[in-house]
């Protein structure tokens, strides 16, 4: 009987002992560690978009012998900032009517801008209106500008001014579709009246984001 109470009395003691230990180990042991947040994507700041164009522009000399032009535009828009509200913006349009008012005269009509654009946040919606203001350089050639009125000395370089807006709608992260544009574009081609040309463009393509 003494040899077994002398038994437990060390299994306690042995237990009593070992308790710090343990309680020591498991104290010492490296907290798990939390899993890193993946790194936010880096927003988009330069788009190309290439769009089909219409325009509806008016022949010399003044009023509204009006008369439709076929052709395309490239717009690069490049953000002051990521995220930014505003952008820089180059555009090229050019467009081809082969005839003018039923005359039988042609006109090509380019013209190159630059300016600014302002995008107001939309938050998380897919829709993104913007409006701008470029101003640049247009150019006319065809049988128009050389035969019906030889005097446009300045056809090949004259002042040009776009000014308008539209609304993107977000496809993908990389992809939108422009949707609409609608732009008033103002060329001083000489005309012999006023050497003024308006011209409405509308516009709608795709938009490429990098």
């Amino acid at each position: 009987m003494r040899i077994g109470i002398n038994a437990t009395i060390a299994l306690f003691l042995a237990i009593a002992a070992a308790s710090p230990a343990m309680a020591v180990a498991q104290t010492t042991q490296p907290a798990p560690t939390a899993p890193s947040a993946p790194a936010p994507s880096k927003p988009y700041r330069s788009e190309l978009a290439l769009d089909y164009s219409y325009l509806r522009g008016n022949a010399p000399p003044g009023g509204c012998s009006c008369f439709n032009l076929n052709g395309g535009s490239a717009t690069f828009a490049w953000s002051v900032k990521p995220a930014a509200q505003f952008a820089l913006v180059a555009d090229i349009t050019a467009a081809h009517a082969g005839s003018v008012t039923n005359s039988g005269y042609s006109l090509t009509l380019s013209a190159y801008t630059v300016g600014g654009r302002y995008l107001p946040r939309m938050g998380h919606l897919p829709m993104q209106p913007f409006g701008h203001v470029l101003v640049g350089m247009a150019h006319g050639s065809g049988t128009l500008v050389q035969g019906k009125n030889p005097a446009t000395a300045n056809a090949g370089a004259a002042f040009a001014a776009n000014l308008g807006g539209g609304l993107d709608l977000r496809a993908s992260k990389r992809v939108s579709i422009r949707m609409i544009e609608a732009d008033y574009l103002v060329t001083t081609i000489d005309n012999g009246a006023n050497n003024h040309q308006n011209i409405l463009r509308i516009s709608s393509g795709v938009v490429l984001r990098f």
